[in-house]
């Protein structure tokens, strides 16, 4: 599968893979500050952004979306970074293909299980929304309000609606997502490790990573770093952007 990217500076590559409901553009300002000395590809993922849809979905299959690309852009050794189901894909790639990473970076995931009732909510609501029956975007986020009340997060799952000369669609395949959730929540597993170097970076205001999942994470990332911040949620790259840029140029060294 060719999947869209964004790329931005020069110097040694390093890929960023967003989130469940995220893509490329959620990374742009995080890529300008960092691509002093990279050369930035912001991938959309399979079922996102401007990327294709198809109904398999599940970490395996991101991995070798993942080598497919770095091997038909003929990168070599590159570095990576992953923001949640972003950065379970950089997991699963990194213990499959350990000679392909030589840095990598995992924003505020473990790679334990996970159980989020919210985003079967949403994908249920998207999924049951009559989209023909708007007009205008602020009708379907007022809709939305009831569903995702915080602000900063509706604007997000948002930010995939699109619309066209028909009216509204979304972005991400809503009905692949939907079908393969578990397998997006699902625990990366493996009789492998990535001995390389890891920086785990956790929200302080989060409960994706946990003190208990420090051990998990060791087991599979014998070297890994794990850092917090403090001001950060789950979003650190919407709301903690300077403190993670600040953890994200002190470990790639740019």
């Amino acid at each position: 599968m060719k999947l869209a990217y964004r790329k931005v500076g020069d110097g040694r590559p390093l890929i960023i893979l967003h989130g469940l409901f995220g893509m490329s553009d959620n990374w742009l300002t995080i890529a300008g500050r960092i691509a002093r000395n990279h050369t930035v590809y912001l991938l959309d993922q399979r079922n996102h952004g401007q990327s294709p849809h198809a109904a398999e979905f599940n970490y395996r299959i991101l991995a070798e979306d993942l080598e497919d690309f770095i091997r038909e852009h003929d990168l070599g050794e590159v570095r990576v970074i992953g923001h949640s189901m972003g950065g379970k894909a950089a997991m699963c790639h990194a213990l499959h293909y350990p000679e392909r990473i030589e840095k990598l970076v995992i924003v505020d995931i473990a790679p334990r299980a996970y159980h989020h009732p919210f985003f079967e909510r949403v994908l249920d609501f998207m999924l049951a929304l009559d989209l023909s029956r708007f007009t205008t975007r602020a009708g379907i986020e007022e809709a939305f309000a009831a569903v995702i009340p915080a602000p900063m997060v509706r604007l997000f799952i948002l930010k995939n609606l699109q619309r066209t000369d028909h009216g509204f669609r979304w972005r991400i395949n809503v009905h692949s997502l939907r079908d393969h959730l578990d397998e997006i929540f699902a625990a990366i597993e493996s009789e492998r490790q990535f001995v390389k170097p890891a920086l785990f970076v956790r929200g302080g205001r989060s409960d994706y990573i946990l003190d208990e999942d420090e051990a998990a994470i060791r087991a599979l990332f014998p070297a890994a770093e794990l850092v917090t911040i403090p001001e950060g949620s789950h979003w650190l790259h919407a709301d903690a952007e300077e403190s993670l840029c600040r953890h994200l140029r002190d470990y790639l060294h740019c």
